[in-house]
């Protein structure tokens, strides 16, 4: 038999805003066949070289957690001029990475630390994700979809296509790409989104009418997988707000938050799938949206576009900046290296890394879910060769511990007061124009419209907006 065969259950945890390089540069520091960093890459701020750098804390201090603060650009206008320091290129053209920095100090107001965006961690400081990509594998080539904000890669996820959408902002909700959650109930597989605070897959029209019977707090997902309960398909989504009723912080790693929150949340998940009775039989991967302004020292390569949607003038026929990802299940060799391409990516060709689209690439071809949904997750790499293992025997640690500090009641606080961040002002306009309660069997959906609630002056009353909303609409 094989994974293909014997593989019930796949597992996803999208985290947010990190590259590659950023979280797992450093995993094989004397491997020359990994595309990590060397320590010798850098980006001119004026006429001064900032060379990519590790702080000196092992383990983790609070502050250097949290680098970098503030938050980097992450607008499609951003993260092109950090591309290409400057204007993107038509056609387009292999970008040389090096307005990270340029485009950082561009931020209104400036920070006052130039090197924040080139910072790295190193293995020691992120253990958990660390110690599991050496378990079992490392992707080194997985692109975020787009050089895109949030929303926008997210969709890829759920659909293989944002509809021309580049920025959260922009999105009529609710959003009317077909998605693989209706591809999976289609079909007669089984699946649940489980959740913290605001799940964003819940923009998704086509799920609406039935969301109430899918949709789970996270709590639920740590005892599916005790009880062996878990679905075909589980998509996990973190906390993105700070919850003071809860006295939780956010688990996200949208910078500035705390990434050692993210490493207490990839051991949870980690620990409940390891322990549960679903464990041979799964596929659990770790990712992350998109690169959130953190330096990655990789060109992303011209890609398919999804479909004809180019409404802001950009065509989708390129992939965004590399985020880290995990591959952990116990077909996978330990210390696998995940690539398509064993030489590296052309940077135009019929050879493409992969990207998001490869979960909808694996999820179709494992359970036999019909075509494509777009043009971007048929080219899409599946999951499945790197699982080549004939048995499922390699068993990884038997749990993962956490370095995450005790929560900070004033830090807590000061989140709370902060004004909310890109994804945490969109999500609180995008709870309003939920419908109030669940629909009922065979209601029409609404008509999408562009997000227009104003955004409340404090990430806590985003919070109470979304969380207040999402509870009515789901019916909990």
């Amino acid at each position: 038999m094989g994974a293909q065969e014997d593989i019930e259950h796949v597992i996803v945890l999208m985290l947010e805003n990190r590259s590659f390089d950023c979280m797992l540069g450093k995993l094989y520091p004397t491997d020359p066949s990994f595309n990590g960093l060397t320590g010798n890459e850098r980006n001119l701020w004026l006429t001064q070289p900032i060379p990519v750098w590790p702080s000196s804390y092992t383990p983790l201090d609070q502050t250097a957690a949290c680098i970098p603060d503030p938050d980097p650009g992450e607008f499609f206008t951003d993260m092109n001029a950090q591309l290409f320091n400057g204007p993107r290129p038509n056609p387009y053209s292999a970008p040389p990475m090096s307005g990270f920095v340029q485009n950082y100090m561009d931020q209104k107001p400036p920070p006052s630390d130039c090197q924040s965006v080139m910072h790295y961690f190193t293995p020691e400081q992120v253990p958990v994700i660390s110690k599991l990509a050496r378990a079992f594998g490392v992707c080194d080539q997985w692109h975020a979809s787009a050089p895109c904000q949030t929303w926008p890669n997210r969709f890829f996820v759920h659909t293989g296509t944002c509809l021309g959408y580049v920025d959260n902002s922009k999105f009529p909700i609710p959003f009317q790409a077909s998605s693989i959650f209706k591809r999976l109930s289609d079909c007669g597989k089984s699946w649940r989104v489980y959740f913290h605070d605001m799940p964003q897959s819940l923009l998704l029209g086509d799920i609406w009418l039935e969301a109430p019977f899918h949709y789970r707090e996270f709590s639920t997902f740590l005892s599916d997988a005790q009880n062996g309960t878990l679905p075909n398909y589980s998509f996990i989504e973190p906390r993105y707000f700070s919850d003071l009723f809860l006295n939780e912080n956010p688990c996200d790693e949208h910078p500035p938050h705390n990434v050692l929150y993210g490493e207490k949340l990839i051991a949870m998940v980690y620990n409940a799938v390891r322990a549960s009775p679903c464990w041979k039989k799964s596929l659990f991967v770790i990712t992350y949206d998109e690169h959130g302004g953190c330096y990655d020292h990789v060109p992303p390569p011209a890609a398919v576009p999804p479909d004809n949607c180019n409404q802001f003038g950009f065509a989708f026929d390129s992939y965004g900046v590399r985020v880290p990802a995990v591959i952990i299940s116990p077909y996978m060799p330990p210390g696998s290296k995940v690539r398509n391409v064993q030489e590296g990516v052309p940077f135009r060709g019929s050879l493409y890394p992969y990207d998001h689209t490869s979960i909808i690439s694996t999820l179709r071809k494992l359970f036999n879910l019909g075509k494509p949904l777009t043009g971007r997750d048929a080219v899409a790499p599946d999951l499945l060769g790197p699982l080549s293992l004939t048995d499922p025997t390699n068993d990884g640690p038997a749990s993962v511990s956490d370095s995450a500090p005790d929560t900070d009641a004033d830090a807590l606080v000061q989140l709370a007061n902060a004004q909310p961040n890109h994804m945490q002002a969109a999500l609180s306009q995008m709870a309003a124009q939920l419908p109030p309660g669940p629909l009922p069997e065979g209601a029409p959906l609404p008509p999408p419209a562009a997000l227009s609630a104003p955004v409340p002056s404090t990430a806590a009353k985003a919070h109470a907006n979304a969380v207040l909303q999402v509870k009515s609409f789901l019916g909990i």
